[in-house]
């Protein structure tokens, strides 16, 4: 049976720790600051993605997924769906496991080529949102 968008969503909370957030921004107001703060603070290894800083958050920051020397087992995007193609590129291409597309980056032919290259997909979804409804049953 194939894969389908957001079919897996616990799953990926559950098991992929290692998250490259690309668009993550050092801007503290900015939604990817937050969101990538709260994965650090339930204990997910937050691998920031943005070529226009050294680091964030504490963490080193990467120009693209190509330039990270470990294996990333989630990739989260904070970019304009217009950015997302050459990132699924990058997530093939290096061994992501799962894609999460955050709300508002929503790009059906940049997700189904994820899903047919064996990625998990998310699309439109806030990763802080689902973690608190699936990982702390707030919703």
């Amino acid at each position: 049976m194939a894969k389908k968008i957001n079919e897996n969503i616990s799953e990926i909370l559950k098991n992929h720790k290692t998250i490259a957030v690309v668009g993550l921004s050092d801007r503290a107001f900015r939604p990817s600051h937050g969101v990538a703060k709260m994965m650090l603070a339930e204990g997910y290894r937050v691998i920031p993605v943005n070529p226009n800083c050294q680091t964030i958050l504490g963490e080193r920051c990467y120009p693209s997924l190509r330039d990270v020397p470990e294996q990333i087992d989630l990739v989260n995007v904070f970019r304009r769906p217009v950015f997302v193609d050459e990132i699924v590129e990058q997530a093939i291409e290096t061994g992501a496991k799962a894609l999460w597309l955050q709300l508002g980056v929503v790009n059906p032919a940049a997700a189904q080529k994820a899903l047919d290259a064996g990625l998990d997909v998310v699309m439109d979804r806030c990763w802080s949102i689902e973690y608190q409804r699936y990982m702390l049953n707030v919703f």
